[in-house]
């Protein structure tokens, strides 16, 4: 599994990902122990973006990613 690297932008910016980052969770792997909160999977496929329930999170499919086999 892998996700995107929440640690290295604000929770205010979008967080972009792409089809290899899939599935993504928050908190991140690599994100400040602060930061942590129950781990949670974003869901992007269907809408393009997605908001983490815990801190607000907004991650966002980069423009032209294809995503198969979701």
């Amino acid at each position: 599994m892998s996700s995107a690297d929440t640690s290295a932008k604000p929770h205010a910016d979008v967080i972009q990902v792409g089809a290899t980052d899939l599935p993504v969770y928050c908190p991140g792997p690599k994100a400040p122990l602060w930061s942590m909160h129950p781990r949670v999977y974003i869901e992007v496929t269907k809408s393009g973006t997605g908001v983490c329930p815990y801190c607000s999170a907004t991650y966002q499919l980069k423009p032209g990613e294809h995503v198969h086999g979701h």
